[in-house]
């Protein structure tokens, strides 16, 4: 079984790895460098500091899948579409990771982060202001990129309307995680609801938008959409246990920060209902001071209540959802590697 696992985990990094190839070498085309320079630097720093590009990664598996081709065997630029038209479905993966970036743009500045993907964020490197227009601008550009599929125009327009829809669900999952923290008590269900929103809807829109744009029906679209958030939101709850349960070498943070910052996640809200004093579980003010001894004491009252069980429980009845999603697709290597994705945002090599 281990094998398997590890089988599988291989053959998502190497189909990752060829995509994030292919998605960073098209950049400087779909998101050039322009005037004035020092707003098109802010805007495209995120995207030339890495990433894993997992979203896009998703949009190009889930066109090859649909269209039942070799993986890598048509060009994603000039991509066949079920009509016999050919489109640029490239465009479609890069307007969702233009998104993204969009996303950690803002959130950084609302949360005062100082690092993202290693590097100084951009409001610290350029200024706040210089960051929130960089935000606007890749935001507006992804819809621009969008509109040169070359897609038949309803299609066009129906996915830039599944992306606009998919922006307004964003902010709203923002904005409930925002008021969640004024909140002494949030239900499991509602954080579920607010991680689809704020997480898990830009993985169903990079799943969505390919079928929109190559003429498939509406099952297969909803099937795709539901398969890549539901597996979005396993990755988001999955994080939560990571938190916990990886050693911070491992992690590349601080293990149990969570409990420092005092952010609810699904465990915490499930501890809560069953009477643990979360606030109490660790003493530190800054993740920093934060000792093992702690973080032992935290888990072990979590692992008590049954609260990161119950976590884990509900991240993988998410994957298993969401692979029965695929169904609707051939039986194909691009499918399997759908699949592969979807336990590997749960199991990441820890």
């Amino acid at each position: 079984m281990a094998s398997d696992a590890n089988a599988s985990e291989e053959r998502v990094l190497a189909a990752v790895e060829e995509r994030r190839a292919i998605v960073n070498d098209a950049i400087d085309d779909y998101l050039p460098l322009a005037e004035p320079e020092r707003l098109w630097e802010a805007s495209r720093y995120l995207m030339l500091a890495g990433g894993k590009r997992l979203r896009p990664t998703v949009s190009l598996l889930a066109a090859e899948a649909l269209l039942d081709v070799e993986p890598l065997s048509e060009p994603y630029t000039d991509f066949p579409t079920l009509s016999g038209d050919r489109i640029d479905i490239l465009a479609a993966g890069m307007s969702i990771e233009v998104i993204q970036a969009f996303t950690l743009i803002h959130d950084d500045i609302m949360d005062d982060d100082a690092l993202r993907r290693g590097v100084p964020a951009v409001h610290v490197e350029y200024g706040t202001d210089t960051a929130i227009l960089a935000g606007d601008t890749l935001y507006s550009k992804a819809f621009e990129i969008l509109t040169h599929t070359g897609s038949h125009a309803e299609n066009g327009l129906r996915a830039t309307r599944r992306l606009a829809t998919t922006c307004t669900h964003i902010c709203e999952g923002q904005a409930l995680d925002v008021d969640f923290e004024g909140r002494t008590e949030v239900p499991p269900e509602e954080y579920l609801e607010m991680v689809e929103s704020k997480t898990a809807v830009l993985f169903g829109a990079a799943a969505a938008i390919p079928p929109i744009l190559l003429d498939a029906d509406d099952e297969v679209v909803d099937a795709l959409h539901q398969y890549a958030v539901e597996a979005g939101s396993a990755f988001q709850i999955q994080d939560d246990v990571l938190d916990l349960t990886v050693p911070s070498e491992k992690l590349g943070k601080q293990r149990g920060s969570d409990l420092v910052e005092d952010k609810e996640t699904l465990i915490t809200l499930h501890a809560r209902q069953q009477g643990v004093d979360v606030d109490g579980l660790v003493d530190a003010d800054d993740p920093e001071t934060l000792t093992d001894a702690e973080v032992e004491a935290a888990v072990a009252t979590l692992n008590e209540a049954g609260s990161i069980d119950y976590a884990r429980t509900t991240a993988r009845d998410l994957v298993a959802k969401s692979k029965s999603r695929l169904e609707v697709l051939p039986d194909n290597e691009a499918r399997g590697l759908l699949g592969d994705i979807a336990d590997y945002l749960i199991t990441r090599g820890y």
